[in-house]
């Protein structure tokens, strides 16, 4: 499939893929460095397909092929991002699906466009990571770091390191959405393994605790870890998408 691009109101493209179908649409929002050719991106558009169901996936600035640096970007941008995805690129109220950073960014959107909204079910969510893991985890040294260079470099499981950027810290801020009420009026399922080193389970039960709704619920799958992609979990996330599209029909 070849990749179009949507241009965003402050210029940025976003590369994505659109599968046409039948409503609620389901859309993709990928994880921190994570890209539209994921394993779970993938796997969700080959079943969206299988079923006739529309899904979207997409690239946030400065992942994949969209256009700017990585070391540019914050939540708000890549917020922003997602908002302008989903709304100029589908039709009605969609079921968001959000894979860590993107499960963050996901409750973001049940803020800013809950017109569009239809149901929620986020994997390994990792809402404001970067004030409770990333600032909460620096040292005096590396927040000092921050202050004086703008950025720092933490070791990561890939080839390079993560550069976080004091722009990023102080954005994160101004979109935090577990201090204020968190309305979910709709559908939702958090799902989260227990080996995951990146997402503490504590961050699923703290999040749970923190919402509100009619319909929420939250599933561990022991062992599981945070790519959430072998045989047994990529099933559970398609059976969870299903779930939530029967009960908002």
């Amino acid at each position: 499939m070849s990749t179009s691009f949507l241009t965003t109101p402050s210029g940025r493209r976003i590369a994505y893929h659109l599968t046409p179908g039948t409503g609620p649409g389901v859309v993709f929002l990928g994880g921190y460095k994570s890209d539209m050719g994921g394993t779970k991106a993938v796997y969700l558009d080959a079943w969206a397909k299988s079923q006739g169901r529309a899904f979207l996936r997409f690239d946030y600035s400065g992942h994949g092929e969209s256009s700017e640096a990585f070391e540019d970007g914050c939540i708000g941008d890549w917020a922003e991002d997602a908002a302008q995805a989903i709304t100029q690129l589908t039709e009605g109220p969609q079921v968001l699906v959000g894979s860590s950073m993107g499960g963050w960014i996901s409750l973001l959107m049940t803020r800013r466009i809950p017109e569009k909204v239809a149901a929620l079910v986020t994997i390994a969510a990792a809402p404001d990571f970067t004030e409770d893991s990333f600032w909460a985890g620096f040292s005096d040294a590396q927040k000092a770091e921050l202050m004086e260079k703008g950025q720092v470099a933490l070791p990561s499981d890939y080839d390079e390191p993560y550069i976080v950027t004091q722009r990023m810290i102080e954005d994160g801020r101004n979109n935090l959405v577990l201090r204020d009420p968190l309305p979910l009026p709709f559908p939702t399922r958090f799902l989260q393994g227990t080996a995951d080193n990146s997402v503490d389970r504590e961050v699923a039960l703290r999040l749970l605790d923190h919402a509100t709704g009619p319909d929420m619920r939250l599933t561990l799958v022991d062992g599981a870890d945070h790519g959430f992609s072998d045989e047994n979990c990529l099933p559970l996330i398609t059976a969870s998408i299903q779930e939530v599209t029967q009960r908002c029909a």
